[in-house]
């Protein structure tokens, strides 16, 4: 498990566990209410930080796939030229033998 899975499963379980207590805690309903909802509205926040913290490394990640793709595109050009380079000697070198 992931860093940030762990720490999204520790907060759903904050979340439950608050929300669990609360409703066995000797409070009036109306207070209980009132932290139940202050405890909805944090997880909410906290998966959309969550949500926009994922959407962000994915961009980052994607951003370095494609840099690696072109990285390994111009590799493969290099070599090719190489080899063409190669291979149009060797011809020039056989046609000279012959």
């Amino acid at each position: 498990m992931n860093t940030k899975n762990l720490i999204f499963a520790f907060g759903i379980g904050l979340t439950v566990g608050a929300s669990v207590a609360l409703l066995y805690a000797p409070q009036s309903g109306a207070s209980t209410r009132k932290k139940l909802k202050r405890s909805a509205e944090d997880a909410s926040d906290y998966l959309e930080d969550t949500a926009e913290y994922l959407k962000e490394q994915a961009e980052r990640f994607s951003s370095e796939a494609e840099k690696l793709v072109k990285r390994a595109r111009s590799t493969v050009d290099d070599t090719i030229d190489q080899a063409g380079g190669i291979v149009a000697g060797a011809l020039k070198t056989a046609q000279k033998l012959v």
